[in-house]
């Protein structure tokens, strides 16, 4: 058997990782427009509304609170989305 012609398992091998590379760079993504979208350049806009009645504006709720807890939504979602790859794929560790 010749070692450049893919077997199935390196297929699967291929698909799964860039299965995980679109998840990360979609996710990656998403953090940095509201990092730094809404936390910097979209500020001044988004500070003409307040958080929620609290009086903070939002672009100042998004440069101090808003991106820390996006990135921990982020962090479960992508636990989710990689259980999910791994059992689409059939990459579960043994327990």
């Amino acid at each position: 058997m010749s070692t450049d012609v893919p077997t199935d398992t390196d297929q699967k091998r291929e698909a799964y990782f860039r299965s995980n590379v679109v998840c990360i760079v979609c996710l990656l993504a998403i953090w940095a427009f509201v990092s730094f979208g809404c936390g910097i350049l979209l500020a001044p806009w988004l500070n003409q509304w307040t958080f929620f009645g609290s009086g903070y504006p939002l672009g100042f709720w998004f440069a101090q609170q808003g991106a820390i807890y996006v990135f921990v939504i982020l962090i479960f979602i992508y636990v989710l989305i990689m259980n999910g790859l791994d059992r689409r794929y059939s990459n579960q560790e043994p327990r």
